[in-house]
């Protein structure tokens, strides 16, 4: 377990792998916790690190941080204290929508970021993840499988005031014009069944060519966790792209021909 002092409160991540840095940033429901399979599968080749971000998991419940700007503004000082260049980011839910106001914030810094299940408005939320108490949301997003159990167990960690306050300022959270000229590498993954999260209509004749739109079949809220394999490949591949080219590439892979829009 590793700690880091921010803002006078503790954040909690853990690192796993050498190489360049990628930074894992989770959603409303869950910690770090989930990323485990994600993190070992990466950490072969880049040092990965999972950030437990405020109200969550076992950083440090300060409600005065809870808003999307001082989220957001955590992982720009994570960064800097640990004396981190370019980076490359992975967030899902919540955590995608911070790594997305970063990267558009600092596009010098992120080399490419791959956002899982993140709403680009509040139309694109369903109102139950705004209403519903944790354990309810838990059970709700991860169906009860034994698959989603890293994700559940860790939920009623949360302090539910986080999940709240990331909805407070629709400024922050309505970003899908900023989108449209996305600079940094950008991939947006859908689970086709995502009950919290709609897929939004990004129509990619008027998007960045840097921003890429995909869907993977038969999952839901957690593909991380519904189908490890799958996830993990798809991150392989991102990765694999050489740094500036376009995630728009990836339809030339067989295996993602039929799940891209």
């Amino acid at each position: 377990m590793s700690a880091i002092l921010l803002d006078g409160g503790i954040v909690h991540y853990e690192v796993i792998g050498r190489g360049r840095p990628v930074i894992f940033l989770h959603g409303w429901v869950g910690s770090w916790r989930y990323w485990i399979p994600a993190l070992q599968s990466v950490g072969m080749n880049f040092r990965a690190y999972a950030i437990d971000m405020w109200g969550f998991g076992d950083t440090a419940r300060e409600p005065a941080n809870y808003s999307l700007e001082k989220q957001t503004a955590m992982v720009d000082q994570f960064l800097q204290e640990l004396g981190m260049g370019k980076v490359a980011l992975v967030g899902h839910g919540l955590g995608g929508l911070v790594g997305l106001l970063y990267a558009l914030r600092h596009p010098n810094v992120v080399d490419r970021i791959m956002a899982v299940d993140v709403p680009v408005d509040l139309a694109g939320v369903n109102p139950r993840l705004r209403s519903d108490s944790l354990p309810a949301l838990a059970d709700w997003l991860g169906g009860k499988t034994p698959e989603t159990e890293p994700a559940r167990a860790d939920a009623v960690k949360a302090d539910p005031t986080a999940i709240a306050a990331s909805f407070n300022d629709p400024d922050w959270f309505n970003i899908a014009e900023k989108l449209l000229g996305m600079n940094s590498a950008c991939l947006m993954v859908y689970g086709q069944n995502d009950p919290a999260i709609s897929i939004p209509p990004l129509d990619p004749a008027l998007t960045s060519s840097m921003l890429h739109l995909l869907i993977l079949e038969g999952l839901g809220h957690f593909p991380m966790l519904e189908d490890t394999a799958r996830f993990n490949s798809l991150l392989t591949d991102f990765f694999a792209l050489d740094s500036g080219e376009s995630p728009r590439d990836l339809q030339l892979k067989e295996e993602w021909k039929r799940r891209v829009r």
